[in-house]
């Protein structure tokens, strides 16, 4: 089984956040559901035309060397936020999928607005199953999307974050068997995937390391037959030209 983890495209809190500003304004500025930006708009076509180029035209994998084995995604799963929703949707059309929406690889922190360090945190819920299912008629929805919207609220702390890192790559351990000519995409985000990559490769979830994504890199972890994984590249964005690159 190969997984092929991808950050979202450039939202408004990380053009804010590139800006020299400091933590306090960019916390009082950032929204708890940011959407994607032009940049970001165009970087997500760029890698679903980059991600379509490396199929057959009969949806097989197109074995070139330079952009190894190519990427012929089988599925394409996404987180319920909204800038992971809209940078899936060019790649679902580029690519023929029907994107899968899975909670459990949400951002770190949930959907909120105000400080988490001072208490001051701004109850919010995300999107609804009826906003979703409007604004992205062909993804698959999870039955445990509440009508109200699908976070509970409040702040995520890291511990939680981690423990939900650790539940996906169970998951992902436990389907890699059965599953061993599947090539699964990832929609998600920066301290989400370096939280999933420690869970998966077996780190401290606390040592002094991450595992940074661009907007719109790719990464891949291979599963083999015996178990090890394979951490075949990371942080991949040849796709982007040096102007569209951004954190």
């Amino acid at each position: 089984m190969k997984l092929f983890l991808i950050r979202h495209a450039q939202s408004t809190n990380n053009a804010l956040a590139e800006n020299p500003v400091n933590l306090e304004e960019y916390t009082a500025s950032r929204e708890a559901e940011p959407p994607l930006t032009e940049i970001g708009l165009r970087q997500a076509q760029l890698l679903a035309d980059y991600l379509a180029a490396t199929q057959a035209s009969d949806g097989t994998q197109d074995p070139k060397p330079h952009v190894d084995e190519g990427y012929s995604f089988t599925q394409l799963y996404c987180s319920p936020m909204l800038r992971t929703l809209q940078t899936a949707w060019p790649i679902s059309q580029a690519m023929g999928l029907q994107p899968e929406v899975w909670i459990d690889i949400h951002e770190h922190g949930g959907i909120f607005s105000g400080d988490p360090k001072t208490d001051s945190v701004v109850m919010a819920y995300g999107l609804t199953r009826q906003q979703m299912a409007e604004q992205f008629p062909r993804y698959r929805l999870p039955e445990t999307l509440a009508t109200r919207g699908w976070w509970r609220g409040g702040y995520e702390e890291m511990e939680e974050c981690y423990a939900r890192a650790q539940r996906v790559a169970d998951t992902l351990r436990t389907w890699a068997p059965e599953r061993s000519e599947a090539r699964i995409a990832f929609v998600s985000h920066g301290t989400f995937l370096d939280a999933l990559i420690k869970a998966l490769l077996g780190h401290d979830f606390a040592s002094q390391l991450y595992y940074t994504h661009y907007n719109t890199a790719i990464t891949r972890i291979d599963f083999t037959p015996r178990g090890f994984l394979l951490l075949r590249y990371l942080n991949r964005i040849e796709h982007l030209p040096a102007t569209l690159i951004t954190r």
